[in-house]
């Protein structure tokens, strides 16, 4: 039973994050057509209920740590569209100062630690930031997100065995969007329940309908709840997909179209709005309102981007860590 209740604000705040991470992760794919945007760009559409259910679940004051496909996590945790899209266009008021690019958004004021391009790094980041809030003597919880083909790092294990060892409040959570990259689940592993990878460790652990924002919302509550109580860490495998290719050079020629409208067939977004229909929790015009608002916030996060300067050269050497008194390194 979820501790956190499931309300008309509930589902009416669900549709408002999902549409949001969605239209912009359409206008990030845009505009990277276009070349205003470059380099790395991975996006989330498909996969918004398990950022939705996992803040409706959540504190702002808990932490959220993840891979490179960070947008919607930074949206969802309250950064700007502004300084996120303008970190996307590589300008100075971007929320890493247009140094870290799409892979790396990271706000300490939203508690969003950041994305990381290094597959799996996150997983002992995520046990570290619980072991300090443990050690601070807080109740504050970290959700450490990682993809299906990061489980196979070994970090995991070292660190989902400290994790217990310790009663670490974190919930690490593996977004099994079916691929990693371009290979799929079952040509990487003997065991496709990956949640089982934690049983192994003691660590209560789960699947989950991924394209089900109330299934997250209670999965993670119970998660949470658990964690704020001291009796450790949980394993979520939240079962999505990702509409898009692993990032924009990807086509996706590796799955077949009637599974790709299979899973658009249960997309969150219009599971969540037939459900606020149906419970006459709202009606169409305010979907209408809510579209041209999101609409609204995402034109003008672009032209933000757009007209923000970029770093000066200068900014290259700044924000490095230096000690002044290294004895190790002699002219």
């Amino acid at each position: 039973m979820s501790s956190t209740p499931i309300t008309k604000e509930t589902y009416l705040e669900w549709y408002k994050s999902m549409l949001l991470m969605r239209k912009f992760e359409e206008k990030a794919g845009q505009l990277y057509g276009q070349q205003k945007i470059r380099g790395f760009c991975h996006l989330y559409i498909g996969q918004e209920a398990v950022m939705a259910g996992t803040i409706s679940a959540t504190r702002p004051e808990d932490s959220v740590i993840t891979s490179y496909r960070d947008h919607a996590h930074a949206l969802a945790k309250g950064m700007s569209a502004n300084e996120c899209m303008a970190e996307l266009f590589g300008k100075v008021t971007g929320c890493s100062k247009g140094k870290g690019g799409s892979m790396h958004f990271f706000s300490k004021e939203h508690k969003m630690m950041g994305g990381h391009g290094i597959v799996g790094g996150q997983i002992p980041l995520g046990a570290g930031i619980a072991f300090a809030e443990k050690y601070l003597g807080n109740d504050n919880v970290n959700v450490c997100f990682m993809g299906d083909g990061a489980v196979r790092q070994g970090a995991l294990n070292e660190t989902f065995n400290m994790a217990m060892l310790w009663k670490l409040p974190v919930i690490f959570v593996c977004e099994n969007n079916g691929y990693a990259m371009g290979t799929s689940v079952k040509r990487t592993t003997n065991m496709e329940d990956i949640y089982k990878i934690g049983l192994g460790f003691d660590m209560p652990s789960a699947p989950v309908d991924g394209m089900d924002v109330v299934a997250v919302h209670n999965a993670m509550d119970e998660a949470v709840q658990r964690a704020r109580a001291g009796e450790g860490p949980t394993f979520l495998e939240i079962r999505t997909y990702r509409y898009k290719g692993h990032s924009m050079s990807d086509p996706a020629k590796y799955r077949t179209k009637e599974e790709l409208e299979e899973y658009k067939g249960r997309d969150p977004l219009l599971s969540t709005k037939a459900a606020i229909l149906e419970n006459k929790y709202a009606d169409e015009a305010w979907f209408a309102e809510v579209e041209a608002g999101v609409k609204k916030v995402v034109e003008d996060s672009v032209k933000f981007a757009e007209e923000s300067p970029y770093p000066d050269p200068s900014a290259i050497y700044e924000d490095i860590y230096v000690q002044e008194d290294y004895p190790f390194v002699m002219d």
